[in-house]
């Protein structure tokens, strides 16, 4: 392969105005439809750690409830 030929190549018929951008643009669009599950991925993970911490929070926090059947017993027995 000579110098005229990668020229050529390059040159796409007078075309490569139009040829270089769309795959510019389909390797872009490419990179990026490979990219967003992983960042969805690490977002998701991230707002289920928070949860679970403010859950975890929460039950620290609140006394457990006779009503509810929280705690030593199975909860307010009435007659």
């Amino acid at each position: 392969m000579n110098a005229a030929s990668l020229q050529s190549f390059f040159a796409m018929g007078g075309y490569a105005v139009y040829v270089w951008p769309a795959y510019g643009v389909f390797f872009i669009v490419l990179l990026i439809d490979w990219l967003a599950p992983q960042f969805r991925r690490r977002r998701v993970l991230r707002e289920l750690r928070a949860r679970m911490a403010r859950q975890g929070a929460r039950k620290e926090r609140t006394p457990p409830s006779p009503l509810r059947g929280e705690g030593r017993g199975e909860g307010l027995h009435l007659p």
